[in-house]
């Protein structure tokens, strides 16, 4: 499984996608981060980077997709699947190489907004005057939002040959996962709207947010990438039926 993460992500690095999503959510997050007015830091007058984490689950919704959607469907039109699938691996140690391989890549992305973190320290009055607790929560947040993205994403590249159709049918899982059931929630009443809305991602993202690190949050994160890969594993298998 290593020796698959070391390829995939070497590939992506040799590629000048990974640049371009790095470069766009960067260049993205900055912007409205910054300059904007009607999002800046700056001209909030509030020390916290909630602007941030708003805005970026939205540009992972499509950045992680572009990420994922080669993954097996470029090995599907290549004809490389099945010179893949005879090596001595499992499936789970090919899904879980290329699938830590494209985590890993969009973990990279968030790295460098760690700036904004000790930016946004540094300028606030008194220094230090922002809510450490409730960022930590929210990068861990964005960073189990990559993963269950990024689980999505491989199984939508398990299902077809065609790397544009595997963008939109991950793009489309990753919307319904994340803003569905709270658009689902909206229309409902009482306990039924509040069940409906802890079945979506955003609900519990909210959580962490707020520097609330509770385990069912977390829980729940790594059912659904758990989930998410086991369909994948299904999807390659039923290539022998």
């Amino acid at each position: 499984m290593l020796t698959i993460l070391q390829k995939e992500f070497n590939a992506f690095l040799n590629s000048p996608v990974a640049y371009v999503v790095l470069g766009v959510f960067l260049v993205a997050t900055g912007l409205f981060v910054w300059v904007f007015p009607d999002s800046s830091v700056l001209d909030y007058g509030y020390a916290d980077l909630q602007t941030l984490f708003n805005l970026a689950p939205w540009i992972f919704l499509f950045l992680i997709p572009a990420i994922t959607m080669r993954t097996f469907a470029e090995e599907k039109r290549a004809g490389t699947i099945e010179l893949l699938l005879t090596r001595p691996l499992t499936d789970g140690q090919i899904i879980g190489g290329k699938y830590l391989a494209c985590f890993l890549l969009a973990l990279l992305a968030l790295i460098p907004t760690l700036l904004y973190y000790f930016s946004v320290y540094k300028l606030g009055s008194p220094e230090g005057n922002i809510d450490s607790a409730a960022t930590v929560g929210s990068y861990l947040g964005l960073a189990l939002l990559a993963a269950v993205f990024a689980a999505i994403g491989v199984l939508a590249s398990a299902l077809t040959r065609d790397q544009i159709i595997a963008f939109l049918v991950a793009v489309v899982g990753c919307f319904l996962v994340y803003s569905g059931f709270d658009s689902l929630a909206s229309v409902l009443e009482g306990s039924a709207a509040y069940y409906v809305s802890q079945l979506g991602i955003a609900a519990h993202y909210r959580d962490l947010s707020k520097g609330l690190i509770d385990s069912r949050d977390l829980v729940y994160f790594f059912s659904v990438v758990a989930v998410a890969l086991q369909a994948t594993r299904l999807a390659l298998r039923s290539r022998n039926w």
